[in-house]
Parts: structure tokens; sequence; C-alpha cells
């Protein structure tokens, strides 16, 4: 597992949307526009029901994170960040880990998920194995 370089890190705890491609049973790329967070050197995604992206992970680790920071970077290109890694779905966990989220993407205060006893669901985690993109992360 590589370690996350602090401005990645900064990056993907920044509140912008990533997007996380999976492989579907017939190897096809699925997309999914996702809330990440940082937790113990993993990058962290909640999910509430047992979706594509849930399942493609439970038969294929494999993954690629992306994400665009907002910054202006090298040459005056647009800073973005891909992080390539492993995934491994943990079950139940989800609302809570959601609700750290939510601080981040909505705003102090809010109540996310916005219903009476969230399923369990499961938590997303990626070991992250490489950087890269447009930004000091790039290798």
């Amino acid at each position: 597992m590589a370690r996350i370089p602090p401005e990645a890190q900064a990056a993907l705890e920044s509140g912008r949307l990533a997007h996380i491609v999976t492989l579907n049973p017939d190897g096809s790329p699925q997309i999914s526009c996702v809330w990440v967070g940082v937790e113990d050197g993993e990058i962290v995604i909640g999910s509430l029901p047992r979706n594509q992206k849930v399942r493609n992970i439970e038969r294929d680790s494999r993954v690629v994170l992306s994400l665009e920071t907002g910054r202006m970077g090298n040459h005056g290109l647009a800073e973005y960040l891909v992080v390539r890694g492993r995934a491994r779905v943990v079950p139940g966990g989800a609302p809570e880990l959601l609700q750290r989220l939510a601080h981040v993407y909505m705003g102090p205060g809010v109540k996310f998920p916005p219903m009476p006893n969230p399923p369990p669901g499961y938590q997303i985690r990626i070991e992250p194995g490489r950087f890269s993109g447009n930004g000091p992360w790039d290798e």
C-alpha cells in the first residue's frame, strides 16, 4: 500500500466530488460519483445499497478514483488527482461514515442519510497503489 502524500490527502478531504471506476463482470468500466474521505491511510466511501460498484468490488478489487481539485496546476492546466488501487467492501458502518462525510460535503449540522434507521450499508476501503494526474502528487 502506498502512503497517501499530504497534498493528495488534502485533495481527498477537500469536499470535491470524486469518480470511482470499477469493473463490470464483462470487463467494461462502471463509474460512480462519490463522496470520499481518508481513514487509517485508506480512502473511504460509503454506500447504503449493495449497488453495482459494491458488487463489482466484491468480485474484482481493482479500482481507479479521480477528482478535480478546482485549482490550476502546472502549465495553467486544471489540477486533478488519479488514484489506482485495490478496494475491499466492509459490511456495515455506512450511515456513520456518510454522516461524517456529509459535514464536509453538505456543511455542519446536516443529518445524512435523511431517513430514520438507515440500513447498515457498506464501506468501500481503497488501499492506494499509485498516485498520478496533474498536481504535486504526480509520479
